[in-house]
């Protein structure tokens, strides 16, 4: 797989040359030095750290505490306002307050953390992990794993460098349900399966018009920021509202769309990255301040397989594709379709699904969770990372796909929605119409705002556009000192 460092891009005039003098140097923090793990012995209680437990951290607090085997020790966050809650959440579950740190450079150096769970903003995922990483740590880091695809090949590159356990939160894969499920589709009873849908219909109201609000009391922005550039908050709401800006988050492909994703081209028996990539969308039904689609479609080459990829962020039903049984009126629709010659499965949960023929008759149902924590902890103590149900290479390769799609779309340029779509498949033309059938029953402007992005070709091994600069600039970002992430491990 690639294994290209920032110099190696700099070198290739991939990036911007501003942007050497930046990246030339090495961090102040945890790049050249590693620090010795704390031996564990066969009876001892891991000890866990939680870095960031504003959202779904505050899952991992009450998930590892209940761990029987688990101790969570220390917790960390840049908003100070948190810290009573997080201790709290602890103390309720294992009946003792862990230590609390609001920078988690302090926590990296705690000897007596063995593991680190990370859930901050996208933007700090890969950097957090790494330095984990370095600092001796196993690490759980939510998904996506990575800011860019460039930053995600670097996580994996240093798990394997100093054999770290490096497990990522797309907890489907260890729910036994999904994992029925996705065993029966690659077994061949579906027949050959020649597309998947990643479906994400989740309803997203504005965010408020772009405004520039002060620094929530507690918060040291600063750390928040970490790689990004410094640059004032122009939301209304600090905390969740960052996914949809491009500095720290990456919409919803890269929020509850990586779930979907994940199962996709876990479904489709792809173990390596597209050869292709075409995204279309748009910011519609209203103007606020966010930056990234709010309604998406992205399409992945994979020779004789593809994935199509769907973003909804107005209300909507369920997709058209869908067996009667999985017809449900709400907001919400998250799952996926997989489309083989002999019969069809569906899944719209983290844990259930189903088989249908190509008629549409019940074949067979799937359902059963699962504890992604405790599979985490498994592969802790074996030392074996092929004992993980979500591997940090499966975690950068679904990640990276996310990225992909939002770098077309993001060199996309505005098209009148009914010229035809250059370079895509009929699939993915009848899934776009259907996207703007979508947004006329909800009364959305689309003249105007109908983004196309190029057909861009990509090169999986290498994990670069060949040819096309301006997307290769895409696959990383500037990263602002002391917040870089290290070139090699």
């Amino acid at each position: 797989m690639a294994n290209w460092t920032r110099r190696e891009f700099l070198r290739d005039g991939v990036l911007l040359p501003a942007a050497a003098a930046v990246l030339a140097d090495v961090p102040v923090y945890g790049t050249e030095r590693t620090v010795a793990a704390r031996k564990v012995g066969a009876n001892d209680r891991i000890h866990v750290a939680v870095i960031g437990f504003h959202g779904q951290g505050r899952a991992h607090l009450s998930g590892f505490a209940r761990l029987a085997d688990c101790e969570v020790t220390a917790i960390c966050d840049v908003d100070s306002s948190l810290a009573d809650m997080g201790m709290k959440i602890v103390e309720d579950a294992q009946k003792k307050r862990p230590k609390y740190y609001q920078d988690l450079r302090k926590l990296l150096e705690d000897k007596d953390v063995d593991v680190v769970t990370i859930a901050t903003p996208n933007h700090w995922h890969a950097l957090a992990a790494i330095w984990a990483i370095q600092a001796g740590k196993d690490v759980y880091v939510e998904k996506p794993v990575s800011h860019n695809v460039w930053e995600g090949r670097r996580i994996v590159d240093f798990a394997r460098k100093y054999q770290k356990i490096v497990q990522t939160g797309t907890q489907s894969r260890s729910n036994e349900g999904m994992r029925e499920l996705i065993d029966y589709i690659l077994s061949g009873k579906i027949g050959t399966v020649y597309l998947a849908r990643g479906l994400c219909y989740k309803r997203r109201p504005s965010i408020g018009p772009r405004t520039e609000t002060p620094v929530p009391p507690g918060v040291d922005y600063n750390l928040w920021l970490g790689p990004a550039p410094e640059k004032p908050i122009t939301r209304r709401r600090f905390h969740y509202d960052w996914h949809w800006f491009w500095d720290y988050g990456n919409g919803d492909l890269g929020n509850q769309g990586i779930h979907e994703m994940d199962k996709a081209r876990w479904g489709l028996g792809q173990h390596a990255l597209c050869r292709a990539v075409l995204s279309i969308g748009g910011r519609f039904g209203y103007e606020d301040a966010g930056e990234t689609a709010n309604t998406q479609v992205c399409w992945y080459d994979y020779g004789t397989q593809q994935l199509i990829f769907e973003v909804r962020g107005l209300p909507t039903d369920h997709p058209k594709d869908a067996p009667a049984a999985f017809h449900v009126k709400k907001q919400n629709w998250v799952g996926n379709i997989w489309y083989g010659t002999e019969g069809i499965a569906v899944s719209n949960s983290y844990a259930v699904g189903a088989v249908f023929t190509p008629q549409g008759e019940l074949v067979r149902k799937f359902s059963g969770g699962g504890n992604h924590y405790q599979n985490f902890i498994k592969a802790v103590r074996s030392r074996r990372h092929t004992d993980l149900n979500a591997d940090i290479e499966e975690g950068h390769l679904s990640s990276a796909l996310c990225h992909l799609g939002n770098i077309s779309y993001r060199l996309g340029k505005a098209q009148d929605p009914q010229a035809p779509v250059e370079g895509s498949t009929r699939e993915m033309q009848e899934t776009v119409q259907e996207m703007l059938r979508h947004l006329q029953d909800n009364g959305a402007r689309v003249q105007g705002l109908f983004r196309v992005g190029p057909r861009l070709t990509f090169d999986p091994t290498r994990e670069r556009f060949p040819n096309y600069e301006e997307a290769n600039r895409l696959l990383t970002r500037d990263y602002r000192k002391p917040f870089v992430v290290p070139e090699r491990a």
